[in-house]
């Protein structure tokens, strides 16, 4: 599929594992990625999607960074995460807010099957080990949507790599290298006092 990468998630994936920090960038992380998608859908169905995708979004930060100390690229990290999320929009019906065709489903899975199976993961059980202990919470579906799928934002044609938009607006197969002199609670804003209060900018 296509993503974007730039230094703020270089900056996220160094901050993630960081103590205090990381949970502040993680619960960030999780808010941007449900307003984002919520956007996307009707206004009438935003509310009682959010803790879904809350619960959601919360559990593949772990996928992430299973992923990244399984080995894999930034990029291609992330990505799964983003695979992890479409397969749960389809099977909510949730059409209008999968980045890729219904139809490319199996092939993205295809990808990944050597990490989707060591954790568990299915296009019927996307988050497989990494769900909580205590569950996610439930969303209602539509899927009457899957009988015509609209997908609007889904961008076909990109099932047989991750392909990445860098800041110049070029698209390449894989990432770009890992910035060395980067300091991510700069890049992202953040601080934590010595009392570990949290304080966040935009």
């Amino acid at each position: 599929m296509k993503i974007r990468q730039n230094v703020r998630h270089w900056a996220a994936k160094q901050a993630l594992t960081m103590p205090v920090v990381g949970g502040i960038v993680n619960d960030r992380l999780v808010g941007m990625h449900t307003d984002i998608f919520l956007d996307r859908t009707d206004e009438s169905e935003r509310e009682a999607r959010r803790e879904h995708l809350n619960d959601f979004f919360d559990a593949t930060m772990d996928t992430y960074v299973a992923a990244l100390d399984a080995g894999y690229p930034e990029a291609d990290a992330r990505e799964i995460t983003h695979i992890q999320a479409n397969f749960d929009f389809y099977n909510h019906g949730w059409t209008e807010m999968m980045e890729f065709p219904v139809e490319e489903l199996g092939e993205h899975y295809d990808r990944y099957e050597d990490f989707f199976e060591t954790h568990g993961i299915s296009i019927e059980d996307p988050l497989g080990n990494f769900r909580p202990a205590d569950g996610i919470a439930d969303a209602p579906s539509t899927p009457e949507k899957l009988d015509e799928p609209e997908h609007p934002y889904a961008e076909g044609g990109f099932a047989d790599d991750v392909y990445v938009e860098g800041p110049d607006g070029e698209v390449r197969v894989g990432g770009s290298e890992e910035p060395t002199d980067l300091d991510p609670t700069e890049v992202l804003g953040i601080d934590a006092d010595e009392d570990g209060d949290e304080s966040t900018a935009d």
